[in-house]
Formats: C-alpha cells, structure tokens, sequence
C-alpha cells in the first residue's frame, strides 16, 4: 500500500520531524481536506489573512487557497463554487451544461493543484516523504506537474516536472518561473498521448532512493482530494441550481480520463444523486472505447492506458471527442471574430462570452462530451450535465496562431466562425459513444493489467481488488485519518 501513497501512521519519524522542521523555516501550515472541502471551516483569523496574499505568488498562505470557491478575483471567496451555465444558444441542446471553473485556482490557475496537495500532503504527514532528503517527481502530461512544482516549493520540498516535450510553450515558460534549477524540468519524448515515456523515465529516476514519484495515476491522495472537494463543490453548484429551479435535477457528470482523479467526483455525485459518470477520451486515441492508440492535441488528459485511480465498474459511459474539434472551438471561443459571431448570429448572452476564456482545451473536451451526452440520452431542459473546466485559455495562446495557420491560411473571419459552429458544435452527434454494461466494463477493468501488474509491479490482488465498489468505499476512511495527521503537524509547526 505504501507504493500508492496509503499510509495512515507514522512510518519514519525523522522525516516527520524533518517535515515540522521545514514548514516552521518557510511558515507553512497545512489545510485539512475537510477544509479544501468546505473553506468556510478554515479559520478566520486564516481567511482574513489571505487577503494580502497575491494568489499567484510562491507562498505558503496559498495552500488555504487550494479549493473551488475562489471568486473570479482569486483573493476572495465565492459562496458557491465559480461556474458556468452554458445555454441553449451555444450548445445546441436543451439540457443546461453546467462548468465548474478550474482556473479559480491558486499560483497555476488550474484544478490540478488539488490534486498534487492530495498526493503530497498525506505522504508529509506519515513520514513517506522527508522534505530534506527528498525530490518530489511530479509526471504529468498536463498540469499536474505544475501544480506539484508549486506545492513544493511553498513547502520548502525540492520538486521536479516531467512532461512530454510537445505540451504547450506556455506551460513550460511557467515551470521555468518556479523550478530551482532548469534540470528539473525533464522533457521525455512526444507529446499527450505518450505516457509510456513518462513511466519509463519515472523508473530511470526512481532508481536513486533520493527522488519519490508522485504519479498521479495511481496516487489514490489524487482520488480521494477530488472524491471530496470536486464531489462537494459540483454537489453546492447542483444543489445552488435546484433552488433557483426546484424541477431541474442533475443527470450526469461527465470529465476527461486524464488520470482519472475528477472522475472521482462522479463517485460522490452517483452516491447522492444517482448521476451516472461519462468517461471521455481523445478519437484520435481511443484506449477505453475501441482499444484503440494514436496522438491527439487534446493537452492535459492522458491516454493509452486505464489509470490505477480510475473506478472502472462505476463508469457509466465513455465518449470519443476528436481534437480537430476542441482546436477548432479553440479558435471560435478565443478569437475575435469568433466571439463577434457567437453575440451577433447566435445570441450568446454576453456574460457567457465573457468566461470563455476560462475554457482551454481539455475543458472544452469535456463540454463537448458533455453534450454528446445530452444528445444520447436526449436530455430535457430538467436535466442538467455537470463538467469541469480544469483550466482556462491562458495556457494555450501559443496554440491558437497555430491552429489558425494550419486550418485557416486565409485567417480566422466570422465566416470561418459559422463553420465551426457548424461543423464542431451543431453538429455534435452520438457517434463514438458506449453505454457501459458489465461485459464492457471488464473489457476496460482488464486493459489496466498491462500497464499496472505487468509494467509497473502492482500486486494482482491489490489491481483486482478494485473490481469491488466496497474498495472504493473503504478508500475514503483515510480522509478523516489524514486530517488528524495534518492537524498534528500544524499543532508542532505552530509549537502548540
């Protein structure tokens, strides 16, 4: 269990010494997950504080901030987690689509530093991880890996990308901002689809005892952190909507594989609302729903494998989107023109227009298979979709020119516009999509044998296990462990 991040006890006191010791040098004390959960329990003297705080600065305050209620200023709080209602008028389908904002989040403007808090924090707190011994290496074919080299840094712990070298410029101008040294950015070979290499790196780094690989695909801190505060926040935006509407009800959640952590999220909903969960891939790389391989541009949500993290048996769905369609939509969302087109033809309420910006490329994955879903099961307005935006356009400016040259030499006009509005969104149909039965679900359950047990060491027992939806269950008894652990710290930090 220790190779997954599973420990509830103390394993090695020094390090946890040395963890006390670290985070009263840099002033670093840590959130619980009940409080990324439900920030109004942090206290307030804390909340107040942060007000000072630039949310994008290198500072340990902001681990307070590492949560989906945000307001769009990041320097105060929202009362209900930030989204986005996407109307008829933009998705061609009754059925209201219902964003999550990622890009509400602290020092990388996307969800995915949750995520690394989650795989972190409970290693640092059992003694796993000794800050001053110790380099974190954070793989990630997205933005995890610069959530992880945040994480670090504002704890004092010596952290390490690892990328594909065909991510966007954007992304690695930031890392070269916030890691200590240009060797620890590790460019491997390829771009979204190439995992393997990322792996195959991991196992040549790993070799020295001093560097600790926080997967995110198979770090259940990873599951569990978006289990909770993903599953809650989209809970209060589901439960915010109701009031306003009493007949309206959410139907789905649907999310990017990446490295299954969000699909967490679908977990919490189905147990309160009996939403089913809508798994989404690239078409140019179809792993879960033909077996399939390939590249794609769809950056940030992985592919060629079953995540260890990815709760198979309570998948409902998988949908297909190609990247010709999230780059076109790139262009209509971000582009002049394209806006222009949006509230002059289509009558796109102006205050949608506005948070377009908020949607980047795998978030626009996810609202295209978000309304592949509403046309499958031909949703009505009483019927809501619910999605994540993990992060906005910011990290993709390199990205539009490009697309732009390649599919409109002539430039990008309103004309240009209609198209893609045309072809990439009232067009979306329900091909390349599978309703999960049993059969279907094993098909995919045993796909992950290859990367996991063959590939990585994972005991046969502990992959099969995960058939069962009690492991899953069992799983979230480490919550409430580790926030004991984390108060512990915090009571030495703060010498209490």
């Amino acid at each position: 269990m220790r190779q997954l991040g599973l420990e509830t006890e103390v394993v090695d006191r020094a390090a946890w010494d040395n963890t006390v010791k670290r985070c009263r040098e840099v002033g670093a004390l840590l959130p619980t997950f009940a409080e990324l959960a439900d920030p109004a329990a942090i206290p307030a003297e804390r909340r107040a504080a942060l007000a000072a705080v630039d949310p994008d600065a290198a500072d340990p305050a902001n681990l307070f901030r590492v949560h989906w209620y945000n307001d769009r200023s990041r320097t105060g709080l929202a009362p209900v987690p930030e989204h986005l209602v996407l109307p008829a008028s933009l998705t061609g389908v009754a059925a209201p689509i219902v964003v999550l904002l990622g890009d509400r989040f602290p020092m990388i403007a996307a969800h995915k530093v949750l995520a690394a808090y989650g795989c972190l924090a409970p290693r640092l707190v059992t003694g796993q991880f000794d800050p001053t011994r110790h380099r974190a290496l954070w793989p990630s074919t997205g933005n995890y890996c610069r959530g992880g080299v945040a994480i670090s840094r504002i704890l004092g712990c010596h952290g390490v990308a690892i990328l594909p070298s065909g991510m966007s410029a954007e992304r690695f101008a930031w890392l070269e901002r916030w890691v200590a040294a240009p060797e620890d950015i590790v460019r491997t070979p390829g771009s979204e689809s190439n995992v393997k290499e990322i792996y195959d790196a991991c196992a040549e780094l790993a070799r020295d005892p001093a560097n600790v690989v926080f997967n995110q695909f198979c770090e259940f801190g990873n599951y569990l952190a978006h289990y909770l505060c993903t599953g809650a926040a989209l809970a209060h935006v589901a439960a915010a909507l109701t009031a306003r509407r009493s007949d309206l009800h959410p139907f789905a959640f649907v999310a990017a594989t990446g490295s299954a952590g969000t699909l967490a999220a679908g977990d919490y909903l189905k147990e309160r609302f009996g939403t089913r969960t809508v798994a989404v891939e690239a078409l140019e790389c179809p792993t879960l729903l033909y077996n399939g391989f390939g590249e794609h541009n769809i950056q940030g949500i992985g592919d060629k494998h079953v995540p260890l993290i990815h709760n198979v048996m309570a998948t409902d769905a998988v949908a297909a989107v190609s990247d010709r369609s999230t780059d076109a939509l790139g262009l209509l969302f971000h582009h002049e023109a394209g806006r222009r087109y949006l509230a002059g033809r289509r009558g796109v309420p102006a205050g949608v227009i506005g948070e377009l910006a908020a949607l980047g490329l795998s978030s626009l994955c996810n609202v295209l298979a978000a309304i592949k879903t509403a046309r499958w099961f031909d949703l009505g307005p009483d019927q809501a979709v619910l999605t994540v935006a993990t992060d906005g356009a910011a990290m993709y400016g390199s990205e539009w020119p490009r697309i732009e040259r390649r599919d409109f030499p002539g430039g990008f006009d309103e004309v240009a516009a209609g198209e893609v509005w045309g072809a990439h969104l009232a067009a979306v149909a329900t091909d390349h999509f599978l309703e999960l039965g049993r059969r279907e679900r094993e098909r995919i359950f045993n796909l992950g044998y290859y990367t996991w047990v063959e590939q990585q060491g994972v005991p046969t027992a502990e992959f099969t296990a995960r058939r069962s939806p009690g492991y899953w269950e069992r799983l979230r008894a480490y919550l409430p462990v580790w926030d004991e652990r984390i108060r512990e710290l915090d009571r030495q930090v703060a010498g209490r």
